[in-house]
């Protein structure tokens, strides 16, 4: 089952932006990465995953499962979901639904707080992550 279908059986309003990837990237980056200069950007080539400030240690989180438990337990009210590789993304309000398990097939995705006040993001591999900040 794709992410859309599980989380509107979840009853959660769902907003499909289709070419908001860059955007929310970009903004993504702005918030979480702004403390980093441009050249210790490209030396752990942010340009190609934007957690590695994260695996990189250059910004502290939660990492594993305590970020998984940060997530389930964090209120959500509207967020966006992005992923690093596709344009695809969505908006979702009424996010309190959103878990830690709704992501299990997903790669590189990204969960924001529509206030870019926390992310939780999930990568590729199970060496990385998941952070939460």
């Amino acid at each position: 089952m794709d992410l859309v279908t599980k989380l509107k059986n979840k009853k959660m309003l769902i907003t499909e932006i289709p070419k908001w990837g860059n955007y929310l990237r970009y903004n993504w980056e702005l918030n979480f990465a702004n403390n980093l200069s441009i050249s210790e950007k490209n030396n752990i080539y942010l340009d190609a995953y934007l957690w590695h400030i994260f695996s990189w240690e250059k910004v502290n989180c939660i990492k594993g499962d305590q970020a998984n438990n940060e997530f389930d337990k964090i209120k959500k009210k509207s967020c966006y979901i992005f992923y690093q590789h596709h344009n695809y993304a969505m908006i979702i309000e009424n996010a309190n639904k959103i878990k830690v398990a709704d992501f299990i097939d997903e790669e590189d995705v990204y969960v924001v707080d529509s206030d870019f006040n926390w992310t939780y993001v999930k990568t590729h591999g199970e060496d990385f992550g998941p952070y939460f900040k």
